[in-house]
């Protein structure tokens, strides 16, 4: 019993020390600090950013940048069809249907499917389904040719 006083004193005397001895810089450690658990789990949580996060970023970015893609291509199509309302209705439509956003619907997909989990979301006793995230699904729709023609429509702009 003895022997377990002494080397709990001896932790929290070498805890209490300045970081940095031979400098002297430093300072110590507050009682709340010596007093949390350390654990490589708490560490590497501390320092990344979840899973769930990155994607949502990455999704977002992504979307982003499609959104400028299809916004050069739409102002291309309207500078090639000037003038011509029909031609610009009959071939954006052509454009949209060979957009391809696979790599990005999947990365939608794998949101839709893990989110919940990695956030820990409460479940609705009542429905079964997950709660609403501020208000709304925590889901998100793939992109296609539908999402595309209501942000760009087959409508030459100005007309």
């Amino acid at each position: 019993m003895r022997e377990q006083e002494h080397e709990e004193g001896v932790v929290e005397r070498l805890i209490g020390r300045d970081v940095d001895e031979e400098s002297g810089k430093g300072r110590r450690l507050s009682r709340v600090a010596r007093q949390s658990t350390r654990s490589v789990e708490s560490y590497l949580k501390g320092g990344v950013r979840p899973r769930w996060m990155e994607r949502v970023g990455e999704i977002d970015a992504r979307v982003a940048h499609e959104q400028r893609r299809l916004a050069g291509a739409h102002e291309a199509l309207a500078e090639a069809c000037a003038g011509d309302p029909a031609a610009f209705a009959e071939r954006w439509p052509a454009v949209v249907e060979a957009w391809h956003f696979d790599d990005l619907n999947e990365l939608v997909a794998q949101h839709n499917e893990w989110y919940p989990i990695e956030r820990r979301l409460p479940v609705d006793p009542r429905t079964g389904e997950y709660v609403l995230v501020t208000g709304r699904s925590y889901r998100r729709e793939p992109l296609g040719p539908r999402w595309v023609l209501e942000r760009f429509p087959a409508i030459l702009p100005g007309t």
